[in-house]
């Protein structure tokens, strides 16, 4: 499971991942915060809280946190034979998840700085007041990401944090880890 602050590019690197392991089964949330400018369709599954909240009163959610306004979840999903799921998710839900799946593999994407942060947010369209939300909630998160995380990657570029991920599930499927 990817974990982190937004602007980490769990997104990035997780499609990446996705590409170049068969393997891996990557789980789309839900939320109910606008579809951002430019960004995919099938980002997420895009619902109004009357739908999310239903769908989290039926248990249909692994996990499932509100963060600045909004509700974000991951579906509950049945297994794939021979896949690993990969959740991109924060670390509210990191911590459902650790909670719940102690045997889950839990690795915190986190930026090379707060301005690279910042950027990123500034790239995928955030405004200036959300990006000094998530900056200021980031460095909160990273603390406490630490804390549970069985591994930190810190992604300086999508290759370099690609492959440290992909390395770490190798040791964990391999028992190495």
């Amino acid at each position: 499971m990817l974990f982190g602050p937004g602007g980490a590019g769990k997104g990035t690197v997780a499609a990446r991942l996705v590409a170049e392991d068969p393997r891996l089964w990557l789980s789309r949330s839900w939320t109910t915060r606008e579809r951002r400018p430019g960004e995919p369709e099938d980002a997420y599954v895009f619902v109004d809280r009357s739908t999310f909240e239903a769908r989290a009163a039926a248990g249909g959610f692994l996990e499932w946190a509100e963060f600045l306004g909004h509700l974000y979840g991951t579906p509950v999903a049945d297994p794939v034979p021979g896949r690993d799921v990969l959740l991109e998710i924060d670390l509210q839900g990191a911590r459902q998840v650790r909670h719940l799946r102690p045997d889950a593999t839990l690795i915190l994407l986190l930026p090379p700085s707060p301005a690279v942060q910042a950027e990123r947010l500034r790239a995928r369209g955030d405004d200036e007041a959300h990006i000094a939300r998530r900056l200021a909630e980031g460095a909160a998160e990273e603390r406490s990401g630490r804390a549970i995380a069985d591994a930190v990657v810190v992604n300086g570029t999508v290759a370099q944090a690609t492959a440290e991920v992909a390395g770490i599930l190798a040791d964990h499927r391999t028992g190495t880890a």
